[in-house]
């Protein structure tokens, strides 16, 4: 059954007439006979009764008539609705991202996004690198920011920031005056990590095992500012990116630059590969490689 004989026969019965119908719709009258034939062979009643003067719905095609409004009017208001979202007024996007890299980064980005697309539905999802991959992979996700490098047989990405990480330590540690620091140097320190679903955590701790030694944890967190705060009070020291050490009191806590080796902080913006990109994240993706001057060919 198609959605025009449903159509056709709302306007025949409107008019009580084919040639009335037929010219409303723009269309011949043996035209829109023969699709009312086709509907009532398929439903396998009649649905008007023809007299010489008029023409009349039957008990049967009252029936009708009911139900075809309400699947036309559903039927509109689904084009209606699928055009707002093929045109960026509605839909919804779903992002992943760390919370030291949401804070950073993205708060333009975010706004100018909610201003130029206030209909779809934006959702941000603050957890670390390992849960956003594990995300965009299993689709709960629709884009996600991490640490790089990632999976490039399963994610399409771009990168968008490369800087260092730098140590804290509090103003009266030994190393606070140093203008910079050999990992190995801190073997015997208490440090403070973010947790374990965070990529730089598993990064710190394997880089220091191939400096010689396992680092003493003793305090672990996803926010930034509560390792900071213990670094303060001289509970141990931390390995922060370079942008979050930069907004810390210089009267509460020293930075100090690693020597090389030290893995950097590379951050960069994932989807899944080979994956329907939706109107909204393509949009989100247009936007954040512009904000950040990278040329992004999408398909």
């Amino acid at each position: 059954m198609d959605v025009r004989h449903l159509t056709y026969f709302i306007e025949v019965a409107r008019h009580r007439s084919f040639t009335k119908a037929a010219r409303s719709l723009h269309i011949t009258q043996p035209s829109i006979s023969k699709m009312i034939k086709i509907l009532e062979d398929e439903l396998g009643t009649t649905l008007f009764y023809r007299s010489a003067k008029q023409i009349e719905l039957t008990d049967a095609g009252r029936a009708v008539l009911h139900q075809s409004q309400q699947i036309v009017t559903s039927f509109q208001n689904l084009t209606s609705e699928l055009a707002d979202v093929i045109n960026l007024k509605k839909g919804t996007l779903v992002i992943g991202l760390p919370p030291m890299v949401g804070a950073r980064f993205f708060p333009k980005i975010i706004a100018d996004y909610t201003r130029l697309y206030p209909q779809i539905s934006l959702s941000l999802i603050e957890v670390g690198s390992k849960k956003v991959e594990d995300g965009v992979e299993d689709g709960s996700l629709d884009i996600g920011m991490v640490a790089l490098p990632v999976n490039e047989n399963n994610f399409e990405m771009f990168p968008f920031v490369k800087e260092p990480l730098m140590l804290i330590v509090h103003p009266d540690h030994e190393l606070a005056n140093r203008s910079n620091v050999e990992l190995t140097e801190l073997k015997n320190e208490s440090f403070i990590l973010l947790r374990e679903d965070f990529t730089l955590h598993g990064r710190i701790v394997n880089r220091c095992i191939q400096s010689g030694f396992d680092p003493k944890i003793i305090c672990e967190s996803s926010q930034w500012d509560f390792i900071s705060e213990m670094v303060a009070i001289n509970l141990g020291i931390a390995i922060l990116p370079r942008t979050i050490c930069k907004e810390l009191d210089p009267a509460k806590i020293k930075t100090v630059s690693l020597a090389e080796p030290m893995v950097p902080w590379h951050l960069g913006m994932i989807w899944k590969k080979d994956r329907y990109l939706s109107f909204a994240s393509r949009s989100w993706l247009k936007l954040t490689s512009q904000y950040f001057g990278i040329k992004l060919d999408l398909p």
